[in-house]
């Protein structure tokens, strides 16, 4: 087990981990990063399910973190050094072209009191612990309401499934699931951001590193996938071990 993979299995949840990992990779050069990040990559992409695990973390951080100045430095290294199964975890696309018009032209949603209720009042509803306007608010188009809105505990897995899922996709709705770890670490959510054509690339892509494979296969049969997200899902799953390999390997440790 790599020192890496062992430190970030060894921590209780996806935020200690990541706010570890990004101290960790901003003591190191970006040389070292690459390096380290490339071996579990690797680790990852020959099916260990440890890699894949610590490896999400560093998905979630990348995809949370898309504006790191580390990122490019870790592209040019991946390109330099020939680090492929790191180059696919960073690797960029075109930006998407399904995407809906900024928040301040869109409408906001009829709240049903007869006037247009202002940010203060739908932020205040956004706090509130039950669920009696979140039909409304899933679709407010104000990223400050989206953001109280993902904190809030009555929230479940399936509303922001629809919140990342929408056609035209909201990028200000988009960028602010992106901060916040407790629904990255969900795969629904994540397979959601992905199978968007407006998903941006810089968000979307770290994800495939840390797909199954038939989240893999999702992807790749998705006639909305991007060029990009297509070609690195389909090197990631020729990476993968046969499926006789893996029904092998599991009969072996039972």
């Amino acid at each position: 087990m790599t020192p890496l993979k062992r430190t970030l299995l060894s921590l209780p949840e996806i935020p200690l981990r990541m706010g570890w990992l990004e101290a960790q990779l901003n003591s190191w050069s970006p040389q070292t990063a690459a390096v380290v990040l490339n071996e579990l990559c690797e680790e990852s992409e020959r099916s260990d399910p440890e890699a894949r695990e610590a490896l999400l973390a560093v998905a979630v951080l990348f995809a949370s973190r898309s504006d790191w100045p580390l990122l490019p430095q870790l592209r040019e290294e991946a390109a330099g050094r020939h680090l492929l199964a790191l180059d696919r975890l960073v690797r960029l696309g075109p930006p998407p072209v399904m995407v809906d018009r900024p928040a301040q032209q869109l409408p906001v949603p009829d709240y049903g009191v007869g006037r247009e209720l202002t940010l203060g009042e739908r932020r205040s509803l956004a706090r509130r612990p039950n669920r009696r306007a979140f039909d409304k608010l899933v679709a407010d188009p104000h990223p400050m309401v989206i953001g109280l809105l993902l904190s809030n505990p009555k929230l479940v897995e399936d509303d922001v499934v629809r919140l990342v899922a929408r056609r035209p996709l909201r990028l200000e709705v988009t960028l602010e699931v992106a901060k916040n770890a407790r629904w990255l670490s969900r795969s629904r959510v994540r397979l959601a951001i992905l199978l968007n054509p407006g998903s941006p690339p810089e968000i979307a892509i770290p994800f495939l590193s840390v797909c199954q494979r038939t989240e893999l296969m999702e992807v790749l049969k998705s006639a909305d996938t991007s060029q990009t997200l297509r070609a690195t899902a389909l090197e990631l799953l020729e990476k993968r071990p046969p499926l006789r390999e893996l029904d092998h390997a599991d009969r072996v440790l039972q």
